[in-house]
């Protein structure tokens, strides 16, 4: 059973799409089959992965969507690239942009990226997708195919009110499109641990939202290293190993998938007692 996560924040430069990557191929390497979706137009997470020049790619997340919007048939893998270590990806670029545009006048507007998430699930354990940093369509889009989120906060600065912003959002789309929709918590990323700052962070965090939702225990480091993969093409484990980023990254991987496996064993349960 494929799980689909949403990793959303609508404030940038959270370790959104750096997470998406170490997230991802942290499960692959555990034996999980993973598909990553670039849903945002920079193409951050296509660019993470090697593919510098995503706006020239033949077949991209936004010609997908086109065609399930002029109800087009298209091949299940059509567009999808493999990595070197070991997970796939459904590139996104800067014509998602337009995308965003033509999605306000489509029927089912919110469940376009569900009707493609659909399609393809079956054949992998997890499905992550990287979010645009806004609330707009595309975000909607990810939240209503999504089985879950995760939130990834930056720890030089609590956005708190963008926070209730995004879990309003979360609320909304779980009232009126995905009743399924859950939050599997929020990730401290970008972590100073050598600063009294980092730690208030860390524990007002947990004091306002700990009640509500789970923080994850793993928290992300503060670490140069981590910033430099995303020009390289890799993930934090082919960069530096050994580094304090790749072992928090371990960690959380880790956290992520008893998470998963609990759910599955529940959704099991639930299934057999019908």
């Amino acid at each position: 059973m494929s799980k689909v996560i949403a990793l959303a924040n609508q404030k940038g430069g959270t370790g959104k799409t750096t997470t998406t990557v170490n997230l991802g191929i942290g499960l692959a390497a555990l034996g999980k089959k993973v598909l990553l979706v670039d849903a945002d137009a920079q193409g951050n997470l296509t660019d993470s992965l090697g593919y510098q020049e995503p706006d020239n790619l033949p077949v991209s997340l936004a010609i997908v969507l086109n065609k399930i919007i002029d109800e087009k048939f298209s091949k299940p893998d059509e567009g999808i690239l493999q990595h070197a270590e070991g997970v796939d990806l459904m590139p996104g670029n800067i014509e998602l942009s337009a995308i965003e545009v033509s999605l306000v006048n489509t029927m089912s507007r919110e469940t376009v990226l569900r009707t493609y998430i659909n399609t393809v699930k079956d054949k992998y354990d997890y499905v992550l997708i990287d979010c645009m940093p806004s609330l707009g369509m595309m975000t909607i889009n990810a939240l209503a195919a999504a089985d879950s989120v995760i939130i990834p906060v930056q720890a030089h600065y609590l956005p708190a009110k963008g926070m209730t912003q995004l879990l309003q959002t979360i609320a909304r789309v779980r009232r009126q499109i995905n009743p399924r929709l859950t939050i599997d918590g929020v990730l401290l990323t970008m972590v100073d641990n050598r600063t009294n700052f980092a730690k208030d962070i860390s524990f007002i965090l947990r004091r306002d939202y700990g009640d509500k939702l789970r923080v994850f225990q793993t928290e992300i480091p503060l670490s140069i290293r981590a910033a430099e993969t995303s020009a390289q093409g890799k993930s934090i484990y082919a960069f530096d190993p050994h580094g304090i980023a790749a072992k928090a990254y371990q960690a959380f991987t880790k956290e992520v998938q008893d998470i998963g496996e609990k759910q599955r064993k529940r959704q099991h349960q639930a299934d057999l007692g019908r």
